[in-house]
């Protein structure tokens, strides 16, 4: 009897070690597919440019949020940084919607690749794998040697519960081209970027014996503000991104009915059309017959997907921000994607001025002209816009914008220029 009970016994064990070694394989296989498509990922990679935020993230910190609309180049700047600085063999580049995690957790391949002496884990589109901050808040706190960046979708910042990682992440946003970036892209140059004072001050520096800055600037607008300006079908692209949003990451964020995208589509049309917008909600609700504090919701969330940009009045006391005074869409490249006519050329001007100021100054809407950046006043116009609006502001704090002009004149700054802030 012990004899056909030592046999099971025996029996057993082999079994468990066949079926480990099984498992080993199959996540050593597993891995060695993922090792290869990260490498193949790396070696297309070109680092000719490279994006203005790259120095500005701390790539050491053992959590980095990499965040930004589609379209912006996140996926680039990942892998530029893995090829241009880590040891290729101790990093992994993935997406988190890689036929491996149908069938593997985050987690899993986290502490495996740790185990294998990985260090560095580069996770992409963070948003498309399910349950995704409670398996990076494991990995953090888990297993502390190893350095993991993320990328997602900025709607992600409205993630609904999950775990807390605010105390354990360093964020970053990564924007659209700047002017600077476009030309140096697509003329080959290394022009440098410049602070708001420096530009207040006209000490933007322009080849301009090479080419002139609003032919050039005249393109950005139409074209120009998304990385895969370089590519073919320019515009097919950019409105394949907006409907990717508005169809698929917003309703899948929310969960959205059919029939709420729908509304949704409508919505961004009408802004579309009508940029920049002044909202009147309960006329929205009314005309898209969208129930009682939905649109503002809705807003919300075209805000974080990068789609629109909301400029508001500044509160006094407590309140840091009040009512919101305008929506314009994201780009002016998006407005020439969206409208049915040829945009207004004073909805461009003003929407590009806020699209770079966001990036890393305080703008909200001004009591006497358009935007107010700090201590300073901008009144945009075209070149036959007066200083009139602006006559009441303390001289040096004042100034006009002017987007068909290449020289500053006294307090006059031509918009090119304020694509140089990054």
């Amino acid at each position: 009897m012990q004899i056909f009970q030592k046999s099971a016994q025996w029996s057993a064990q082999i079994k468990i070690k066949v079926l480990s070694l099984r498992h080993n394989h199959v996540n050593t296989t597993a891995m060695e597919t993922l090792f290869t498509t990260s490498k193949m990922m790396i070696e297309k990679t070109s680092t000719r440019f490279v994006r203005y935020l790259h120095d500005k993230i701390q790539w050491n910190a053992r959590l980095v949020a990499l965040l930004g609309s589609r379209g912006v180049g996140k996926t680039t700047l990942v892998l530029q940084h893995i090829k241009l600085y880590d040891n290729q063999d101790e990093s992994l580049y993935v997406l988190a919607d890689d036929f491996y995690f149908t069938q593997h957790r985050l987690y899993d391949l986290a502490l495996d690749f740790y185990k294998h002496g990985g260090k560095r884990l580069y996770i992409d589109e963070i948003h498309k794998y399910k349950g995704w901050s409670v398996e990076i808040k494991n990995i953090y706190d888990m297993i502390p040697d190893l350095h993991v960046v993320y990328t997602g979708s900025s709607i992600l910042e409205l993630e609904k519960g999950g775990a807390d990682l605010s105390r354990r992440k360093l964020e970053y946003k990564l924007h659209g081209l700047s002017f600077r970036e476009y030309v140096n892209i697509s003329q080959g140059w290394q022009l440098p970027s410049y602070t708001l004072e420096e530009i207040l001050q006209g000490k933007v520096k322009f080849p301009m014996e090479k080419e002139r800055p609003l032919k050039l600037f005249q393109h950005y607008l139409k074209e120009g503000y998304y990385p895969f300006f370089m590519e073919d079908n320019y515009a097919l692209r950019l409105n394949g991104v907006i409907k990717q949003i508005v169809e698929f990451d917003i309703p899948q964020f929310a969960d959205m009915e059919v029939a709420s995208v729908q509304k949704l589509k409508k919505l961004l049309y009408v802004l579309a059309q009508s940029v920049p917008f002044k909202p009147n909600y309960a006329k929205l609700e009314r005309d898209l017959e969208i129930r009682r504090n939905t649109v503002p919701q809705y807003m919300n969330y075209l805000e974080k997907a990068g789609i629109i940009n909301v400029l508001r009045t500044k509160a006094d006391g407590i309140k840091v921000l009040e009512k919101i005074e305008k929506i314009y869409l994201s780009s002016p490249n998006a407005a020439y994607v969206l409208s049915e006519t040829t945009p207004n050329i004073g909805n461009i001007r003003e929407s590009i001025f806020l699209a770079w100021m966001q990036v890393a100054h305080f703008i909200t809407a001004s009591k006497v002209s358009d935007f107010d950046v700090d201590n300073y006043t901008f009144e945009v116009g075209g070149k036959q816009k007066g200083d009139q609006q602006i006559e009441s502001i303390t001289k040096g704090k004042g100034f006009i914008v002017k987007d068909d002009t290449e020289y500053v004149y006294m307090n006059h700054i031509p918009l090119w220029m304020f694509g140089f802030l990054y």
